[in-house]
């Protein structure tokens, strides 16, 4: 539909192929077709040419989450603009760093916020767009030209810029080429045995790679439909399943979904796949809804500069606690000063293939110091990987605890933790101590109203090395978690920074 444009030309071949066909449903809305979302997003290509966009520029986007968005997302991709999402929840001084440090040329966003945001949004030109995709943007567009040539993109050219969670220091800005993006969608596509009869439960934000650059982009390429849902909703959700064959999710949906009664095998048997993903999957979860549902969840794992990098396997077994096997043309070793770790040690994570990123936004330091020359990227992550292949996740190495000049991992303490009878979850943090350095401490959720210290006392004392048990246990009725279900120990550290001093 698009020939001279390398994502757009393989998301487009269904409306190629079936324009008439159904690409989402939408509650309480008319459904939308493959040739009209793709007809909405070429309007909104000529009104952002209209609007002096020229290829290179950046189109930052802080709006609900509408099938208009999407539309906003093709069309810049369409006229040579890197889109650049925001999370919804940022606030007016984060919104300000990212358009001080993007200088896009277009903002848009919700009505309610212009005032706020036109002040912060420097040269750029200020467009609305509302929940229910009405606004200035979708105002008087104009009709579609016949005519229209999209502006040509090859595979290294930048489709879109996605800022990190920010989680150590200032923010980035991950670069993502069309390649990037269209190469890990068709590997997905391809691994997770997605077809034109799927249809998708969509109720992931569109602020974040996993629902716009996971979801949306595989169900396009696959020429599938979706239930386009403007939120989690556990009601939706179980509507959704006796028509869907497919959903994707953080692991807070799952336990939000185990908690409602309807949640039957016969509610999801019509699916075929249900996918976690953005943070880990307690094996208790894993257990409960293959016992529950009949399926197994299969868990993968990415983040911001790579897309996806591994999954567990479609067809054979998917091992609870781990991500699997890294995906096809994506190469993963696990290393320690400069070396491969031997099989069951632990050590950072590096990936190398077309999926990996192209920098850091205007941080040529920064992306020397995490992208090797010969195209290796270091995550951060700390992983072993068992005799069968499987790679397992065990934390950040920021999160890694230096107590006494010994290694703390969080996870085999979390793992141990959650073991427990009465413990819903754990987070284990380090935190600074006058004579250790770091003293180890564990957050708890209780499921048990009845759990107390000494229940967990007894079992990290007789599981742990002495410098691994925890200085202090704290109860919480929850952990801090962002949007995508991720637990957020900075804050934690931050909240408990003071508590041996």
């Amino acid at each position: 539909m698009y020939p001279t444009n390398y994502l757009v030309s393989r998301l487009s071949l269904g409306a190629d192929q079936t324009p008439k066909k159904v690409f989402a449903t939408r509650p309480g809305l008319s459904d939308v077709t493959y040739a009209e979302l793709f007809q909405g997003a070429q309007q909104l290509a000529q009104k952002l040419m209209g609007a002096g966009l020229q290829p290179g520029d950046r189109v930052a986007v802080q709006v609900e989450k509408t099938l208009e968005a999407v539309q906003l997302y093709l069309g810049t991709v369409l006229v040579g603009g890197i889109f650049l999402p925001l999370n919804t929840a940022y606030t007016g001084a984060e919104v300000a760093y990212f358009v001080g440090d993007a200088t896009p040329r277009i903002l848009v966003c919700d009505p309610a916020r212009v005032s706020e945001l036109t002040p912060l949004a420097g040269d750029a030109t200020v467009y609305t767009l509302d929940k229910a995709g009405a606004g200035s943007l979708t105002a008087d567009l104009p009709a579609l030209d016949p005519s229209f040539e999209p502006v040509a993109r090859g595979a290294n050219d930048l489709a879109a810029i996605l800022y990190t969670s920010g989680t150590t220091g200032r923010s980035k800005g991950a670069m993502l080429s069309h390649k990037n993006l269209a190469s890990n969608s068709e590997s997905l596509r391809d691994l997770w045995r997605f077809t034109d009869q799927d249809v998708l439960i969509h109720a992931l934000p569109i602020f974040h790679t996993h629902g716009l650059f996971v979801a949306t982009n595989v169900a396009l390429l696959a020429g599938a439909s979706v239930v386009f849902l403007p939120k989690f909703d556990a009601e939706a959700i179980l509507n959704a399943m006796p028509r869907a064959t497919a959903l994707m999710g953080v692991p807070t949906f799952y336990t939000r979904l185990l908690d409602s009664p309807r949640l039957t095998l016969e509610q999801a048997k019509n699916m075929r796949l249900f996918i976690s993903g953005s943070a880990p999957l307690l094996v208790d979860t894993h257990e409960k809804w293959e016992e529950r549902t009949g399926h197994r969840i299969l868990e993968r794992y990415g983040m911001t500069e790579t897309n996806m990098s591994t999954s567990n396997p479609y067809d054979a077994e998917r091992r609870a606690g781990t991500v699997g096997f890294p995906l096809p043309g994506v190469e993963l070793r696990i290393m320690d000063e400069g070396a491969e770790v031997a099989q069951g040690e632990i050590g950072v994570i590096e990936v190398r293939g077309d999926n990996v990123f192209q920098g850091y936004w205007q941080m040529p330091e920064k992306t020397a110091e995490e992208l090797r020359p010969d195209g290796w990227f270091i995550t951060g992550d700390l992983a072993t990987r068992d005799a069968d292949g499987y790679v397992t996740i065990v934390g950040r190495a920021k999160d890694l605890i230096i107590t006494g000049g010994f290694n703390v991992y969080p996870k085999e303490l979390e793992s141990l933790i959650d073991d427990i009878p009465g413990v819903l979850e754990s987070a284990v943090i380090g935190v600074p101590h006058k004579d250790f350095g770091e003293a180890v401490v564990a957050v708890v959720v209780p499921a048990d109203p009845a759990l107390t210290l000494n229940q967990i006392e007894a079992v990290t004392a007789t599981q742990l090395a002495k410098f691994k048990q925890p200085k202090k246990i704290i109860f919480l009725p929850e952990l801090p978690r962002n949007t995508m279900g991720k637990v957020q120990k900075k804050a934690l550290r931050e909240d408990y920074s003071s508590l041996f001093a």
